[in-house]
């Protein structure tokens, strides 16, 4: 059976998410590697999902994990609606978790490439007042 035009199939879908939840693996590992504390993954809501949330020191941070082909595609990948909606999904976690309420919050990005290192970058974005 073929998947439908546009489609990627029952099949398609779960080796996306085995590629997905390997690559967030993988940032874990090099978050917690500089010193962050992995506090949630794959944390979902009503108003959004975050891939990773971590904390290190005062600082809580939404990561969003992006694997693709290229660096280029992966940071690419990360638009302005997705980022409304981490914006809004980390604002849920912090309203069920109040004892991160002292915390600076800051929105970060993981982006995965074969054969290349993975490349963390800090601060990859900042809310609008639309977020």
């Amino acid at each position: 059976m073929t998947p439908p035009p546009g489609g990627r199939g029952l099949a398609g879908r779960r080796a996306a998410y085995k590629r997905g939840r390997g690559a967030e693996a993988r940032a874990a590992l090099l978050l917690r590697a500089k010193g962050y504390r992995i506090i949630a993954r794959d944390y979902r809501c009503r108003v959004g999902e975050i891939d990773i949330i971590a904390r290190r020191g005062r600082v809580l941070v939404a990561v969003e994990v992006k694997a693709r082909a290229k660096l280029s595609d992966a940071a690419e990948a990360i638009g302005p609606r997705q980022r409304a909606r981490i914006t809004r999904a980390l604002s849920d976690f912090m309203a069920r978790h109040g004892d991160l309420a002292q915390c600076d919050i800051r929105f970060d990005a993981v982006l995965l490439s074969p054969r290349q290192w993975p490349r963390h970058i800090v601060d990859a974005w900042r809310p609008s007042g639309d977020d």
